[in-house]
């Protein structure tokens, strides 16, 4: 059956009805005050009162979440969830707006970024890997960061001197072999900048598996076990060592960026390494299909806002 074909993605009452029984398997809570509400009549559908005396606020299953607010039919809200979880190198904001029909490209594009605000995982995380546990820490970089895009007095680009990293985003990315990926976007890749990220996400009891790195010296003692590979011997597995779990999810997010996304700002590359480390701990390997992973990120809209402002001051309203 073409998952394309469900009610929920023709039918804006069916669309509604199925994000109701998705946020509120037990019936509808008030988001203001956590109370159960009653259904009542308005020119609107899908408008709920609370049944609390102290309360009697007016909500609808979108409110408290990412999609508050919009002005763009759920059918179709629920359709970018499901391109956007079951693309493996991820969908651009232009094909949304060809495929979706969305009013213009602005709309698809702010759309985008409040889906990939779902992704992000929020609250505290529990360390990981754990006694017996090996995570794998990998630096990658990525772009250039704005300042090097501006351009001289004389209209040529002002780009440092010299290849490599120094000219680029760094970004950390820490996985759990087997699980899942945390990765970061940092100023500069530095020895504490690293430090404090890998001892706030892993456990001491790890065990630590870097590249040659000299990022991870220091750091790397403070585990059970610190263990390298030398990739500038040309060693890449020795036994059960290696990097090969981080390098692959660096591959797949490079891809993606490059083939798909092509343009990024600095300031939005957290929200797309938020998208990738989504689609990465809701895989395959870990039981999940693109339903699964598209229900996960429909969960995790709650209790999120995304808002931004055009120059004027003026909001942008989808």
């Amino acid at each position: 059956m073409n998952a394309f074909t469900a009610p929920h993605f023709n039918d804006e009452g069916a669309a509604r009805e199925f994000l109701e029984h998705l946020r509120w398997p037990n019936g509808p809570v008030c988001h203001h005050c956590g109370e159960a509400a009653r259904r009542y009549a308005t020119k609107r559908e899908g408008r709920f009162r609370c049944g609390n005396p102290e309360c009697r606020k007016d909500y609808s299953v979108t409110t408290g979440t990412v999609m508050e607010r919009s002005h763009i039919p759920l059918t179709k809200w629920l359709m970018a969830f499901y391109l956007m979880c079951s693309s493996k190198k991820g969908i651009s904001a232009h094909q949304l707006y060809r495929s979706l029909g969305i009013g213009s490209y602005q709309s698809a594009w702010f759309m985008a970024h409040r889906i990939r605000e779902a992704m992000r995982a929020g609250g505290l995380a529990a360390p990981m890997g754990g006694t017996g546990g090996i995570v794998e820490a990998d630096e990658t970089y990525y772009g250039k960061p704005d300042e090097l895009k501006k351009t001289r007095s004389d209209g040529r680009p002002f780009i440092k001197r010299g290849t490599g990293p120094s000219n680029k985003r760094p970004i950390i990315s820490l996985v759990e072999r087997g699980g899942a990926v945390r990765s970061f976007h940092i100023g500069v890749a530095s020895k504490e900048n690293v430090a404090k990220i890998v001892r706030e996400n892993v456990a001491k009891e790890s065990r630590l598996h870097t590249d040659e790195s000299r990022l991870y010296k220091e750091v790397g003692a403070e585990f059970a076990a610190h263990e390298t590979v030398m990739h500038s011997h040309k060693e890449y597995v020795r036994g059960d060592i290696h990097t090969n779990s981080a390098e692959g999810y660096f591959g797949l997010f490079k891809k993606g960026m490059k083939g798909i996304y092509q343009h990024c700002g600095e300031k939005h590359l957290h929200r797309y390494l938020a998208e990738f480390d989504f689609r990465y701990n809701h895989r395959a390997k870990l039981g999940y299909g693109d339903i699964d992973r598209t229900f996960a990120a429909i969960r995790g809209a709650e209790g999120k806002r995304l808002t931004y402002r055009q120059p004027n001051g003026a909001g942008l309203a989808i």
